[in-house]
């Protein structure tokens, strides 16, 4: 019998606080292996963009995924992030027999069985290489959202909580790819807690009281 044809499925953005989540799937070829997979979040930038250029060569077969922020404010990151993830399978030009997921859940009504692994990205080499194109492709994304929102530095940050990022979000606020689920954008839509008084106030005030709510909200989310 030959071995079972496995596809390995990751995700990449569940934390920063604008742009799309991305998830990638991904079927190694044994016969063309790629040396260096690793988890994506430990490799430098440069050395990701040579794997995945390698990985995208060599693969059986791979598809990238997204999922709105329209789709994650509505739906939540978790169910986001399974939903992108479960695209990515079903976009494969190859129909896997089972998909490792990285994390401890996976994605409903996948076309094939699924394994859940904790740290499956860097453990497994199929979830390592969905890893990489996850991240490379969600990078791509922000450098070119930043050619549209050039005030926030998403080509730096990736839209991760960055001081730079929440220094840029009390100067301006937040524009329309900033996810409006999660508190630090929130917190401008809920008119009698922070926007019309903030809007009024002098830049560098703008700034401070911003960085002063996420220092007392951070302060909270230790306690609880």
């Amino acid at each position: 019998m030959g071995k079972t044809v496995v596809c390995g499925v990751d995700e990449a953005g569940r934390g920063p606080l604008a742009g799309p989540v991305y998830a990638a799937a991904v079927i190694l070829d044994p016969a063309r292996q790629i040396r260096g997979l690793a988890d994506s979040k430990v490799l430098k930038a440069e050395r990701r963009e040579v794997l995945s250029e390698r990985i995208k060569e060599r693969a059986i077969s791979f598809a990238i995924s997204s999922a709105s922020v329209e789709e994650i404010d509505r739906l939540n990151i978790f169910q986001a992030s399974m939903l992108a993830m479960k695209r990515a399978v079903e976009a494969l030009g190859v129909h896997p027999e089972e998909a490792w997921i990285d994390g401890n859940q996976c994605p409903r009504e996948l076309p094939c069985r699924a394994r859940a692994f904790v740290d499956g990205d860097a453990r497994h080499k199929p979830i390592s290489a969905a890893s990489i194109l996850a991240k490379t492709a969600r990078d791509a994304e922000m450098r070119a959202l930043h050619e549209r929102y050039p005030g926030y530095g998403f080509d730096q940050h990736k839209g991760y909580a960055t001081a730079e990022h929440l220094d840029a979000l009390g100067r301006a606020g937040p524009c329309e790819i900033h996810r409006r689920s999660f508190y630090p954008i929130g917190v401008f839509y809920e008119r009698d807690l922070f926007r019309d008084s903030w809007a009024n106030l002098p830049e560098a005030q703008r700034v401070r009281r911003y960085r002063l709510l996420m220092l007392r909200h951070a302060r909270r989310q230790l306690r609880d």
